[in-house]
């Protein structure tokens, strides 16, 4: 997905810069990047963190880069921030979200006199320069961020520095969050409003769906006000955010506890322990463990040290492998026991049926699964939550096609009402081919009521296909 954190402050901004960004390294599997305005103009640093941490790779341009305002970006795919020079004056720029007209667009670029893009390594023109294009198209930065905003098929929430401040916009159906924190003579913006709370800053606000905001070290203003339409993405709670993390009010942590609670209200499974699979499905399995008063435990312990979280290579077998590896099973929690876990959702399945299969191997005696989501059933449009390069890749999709002796998607939707006999075939052929003793998802209107937010503010798409 990716994360962004923008600093304005009176004095040197680097340091608050640097640990902001760095917080948001959950978020992102590729690149990290700072770009700062100071007395010398633009700096700029982006360095590849697939195999080494944020804080590894720029710990030498913090000792070197100085500036009163700064935005820094973890992405998945694209190096950036990007720096431009337009009639709209230099600016460095960086996003968060997903292009899915990419082509289109630049094509329209090129009949209205855009002479090229750079391309990407794999040939694909880099998402954060065509939004800049986008921009440059208007006759002011918040004129052309709105105009971007409304092109783009997908979603897109930014930061844009100039030498005299920050803007900060909101992606037109807020689908990701961009929060304001402020200090004493400093304001930031931050994707995780988590990320600027040891910095010394508060709470000051959460810009609405299409807001767009002008940060310097004195104030944060409204320049465009948001939009009537929300749609933030819900699986930001139960697994992408940060636990120590809010959106709209509503907290990561509490929601998943609410997420176990309800899941142990509809569940009726006698076993010895429940846990959850590190770290995303820990929450919700605290939820399950105090609704249900089975014990929780923790049969695996993530060994972090070395290994790197399991989505960040691009090959699906290394990510696999690497998710395997750093989950160090206790012997004494697993032998001869009837195991409740609980992961945030699935995907594949190839991981969770792994963890299954190494289970038995070492004695469990039951293995009973509980996604803390219902079955996905359409990849997103809106955000790069999967690298799925096809539906197909989603364990329900194989199933349906299997069930339907087709694999055209037209009888997906019917598979998403979980009253219905389709969904219930559905349930039974993937915990036959994972090998699961039981099977239960967590239900979409339980986990909508999780959030306490209207659900017509939610964007469920991957479970219900719709908009």
């Amino acid at each position: 997905m990716g994360g962004l954190f923008g600093v304005a402050s009176k004095g040197d901004c680097v340091f608050d810069l640097f640990f902001g960004t760095d917080y948001h390294s959950h978020l992102g599997t590729k690149r990290g990047g700072m770009a700062v305005w100071g007395e010398g103009g633009f700096r700029r640093a982006i360095h590849n963190i697939e195999n080494s941490p944020f804080r590894t790779k720029f710990e030498r341009d913090v000792e070197e880069m100085t500036g009163n305002l700064g935005i820094g970006c973890i992405s998945d795919n694209e190096p950036q921030p990007l720096i431009v020079r337009s009639h709209l004056g230099n600016f460095a720029v960086t996003t968060v979200g997903r292009i899915n007209n990419l082509d289109e667009l630049a094509e329209e670029a090129f009949s209205r006199g855009t002479t090229h893009f750079l391309e990407m390594s794999g040939g694909e023109i880099n998402p954060t320069e065509l939004a800049a294009a986008l921009i440059n198209c208007c006759n002011s930065i918040p004129e052309g961020i709105r105009y971007a905003q409304s092109r783009i098929k997908g979603s897109l929430s930014l930061l844009i520095l100039t030498s005299e401040g920050i803007y900060a916009a909101r992606d037109r159906f807020g689908r990701t969050p961009v929060i304001i924190g402020k200090k004493k003579d400093a304001f930031c913006a931050s994707f995780e409003s988590f990320a600027y709370l040891n910095l010394g800053y508060e709470d000051y606000r959460e810009l609405g769906p299409g807001e767009i905001d002008f940060i310097t070290p004195e104030s944060a203003e409204v320049v465009l006000p948001p939009l009537d339409k929300m749609k933030i993405c819900t699986f930001l709670w139960v697994y992408y955010g940060y636990p120590s993390s809010a959106y709209e009010g509503v907290s990561v942590e509490e929601m998943r506890y609410r997420c176990g609670d309800m899941l142990a209200r509809r569940d009726g499974i006698d076993a010895d322990s429940v846990a959850g699979i590190p770290d995303s499905g820990t929450a919700h399995a605290v939820g399950y463990a105090n609704r249900s008063g089975i014990p929780f435990s923790r049969p695996f312990i993530k060994y972090t040290p070395t290994w790197p979280r399991s989505f960040m290579p691009q090959n699906q077998s290394k990510r696999n492998l690497i998710a395997r590896m750093k989950l160090i099973p206790v012997d004494a929690l697993i032998r001869g026991k009837r195991l409740i876990l609980i992961d945030d959702s699935i995907v594949r399945g190839t991981q969770l049926r792994e963890t299954t299969e190494f289970l038995y191997h070492s004695g469990a005696k039951e293995v009973h699964i509980r996604p803390a989501c219902p079955p996905l059933l359409f990849g997103c449009p809106y955000l790069n939550f999967s690298r799925s390069s096809s539906e197909m890749d989603l364990i329900t999709r194989r199933v349906i096609a299997k069930l339907e002796g087709e694999a055209d998607g037209s009888a997906a939707a019917r598979y998403a009402d979980p009253d219905s006999r389709e969904y219930e075939r559905m349930i039974e052929e993937i915990r036959r081919e994972l090998h699961f003793t039981t099977l239960r998802y967590h239900r979409l209107d339980d986990m909508i009521s999780a959030t306490g937010i209207s659900p017509c503010s939610l964007c469920t798409y991957c479970w219900n296909g719709k908009e």
